[in-house]
């Protein structure tokens, strides 16, 4: 799942954010490099919710 709400992100403790943040940026490589091979992805708007779900969750981050 690549959508990460405000709401999830507020309840998440501060290892679990580090660790859900590295699963969206596993995530959006592999949906890059399924990009990159030519092939179409699978859900077409899962790059934007990912890229943006990753500057959420950085958001949160530095702003505590």
């Amino acid at each position: 799942m690549s959508y990460v709400s405000n709401r999830e992100i507020a309840a998440m403790s501060t290892e679990a954010r580090e660790a859900r943040l590295l699963e969206l940026q596993e995530e959006l490589l592999q949906l890059r490099a399924e990009k990159a091979l030519g092939g179409t992805p699978s859900n077409m708007g899962a790059y934007k919710a990912t890229r943006r779900s990753i500057a959420r969750m950085k958001t949160h981050m530095h702003q505590n």
